[in-house]
């Protein structure tokens, strides 16, 4: 069994549910966004005491009052393939403020995996399937012709993310809706 916690965010409403041992974080999903709970194989329960439901809570309470939250101080467990886990692990050494196109993580990804080239919609499929949306900062992963696509829970939120981060997002371009 799953629990969950709601959380009320300047983006949206967000569930942020933790694993049956109650140990581990493992989703954050903003309320409407592609793949919603989509890890999940039962509907999690109600769990507003559970501490590390509150673990969450108090990182998402410091980051949205423009704190610097360490990602590390939570325990996280996304749940995903061998290919999409060393594309999270990526994703959070990605510094606050800061952005990286998908083709970066691809050339990562290729030197990891000793290959000459990744794709950069493989990436793009890991980075869009995080089931730990701003804290695994997923959002902060551009494209290469400074393109801000890609954000399942949209681009409106990717971009007051980035602006909240302090990220000038004057100078990329929005796909067309």
């Amino acid at each position: 069994m799953y629990y969950q916690m709601a959380y009320r965010s300047p983006i949206g409403n967000m569930n942020v549910v933790c694993d049956e041992k109650q140990e581990n974080i493992i989703g954050l999903w903003i309320e409407g966004q592609k793949y919603f709970q989509s890890t999940l194989s039962e509907e999690p329960a109600l769990g507003e005491n559970i501490v590390v439901l509150q673990k969450a809570k108090d990182w998402l309470d410091a980051y949205f009052a423009g704190k610097k939250p360490e990602i590390s101080a939570l325990s996280l467990k996304p749940a995903g393939s061998d290919f999409r886990q060393s594309v999270w692990k990526i994703l959070c050494e990605i510094p606050y403020g800061s952005v990286v196109a998908y083709g970066e993580i691809a050339k990562q990804m290729a030197l990891k995996l000793g290959r000459e080239t990744m794709s950069s919609q493989a990436v793009g499929g890991a980075v869009a399937h995080n089931p730990i949306s701003v804290i695994i900062p997923c959002h902060r992963v551009v494209g290469t012709n400074g393109s801000l696509t890609g954000y399942a829970g949209g681009i409106d939120k990717k971009i007051k993310l980035l602006e909240h981060e302090g990220v000038d997002t004057a100078g990329f371009t929005s796909p067309r809706s």
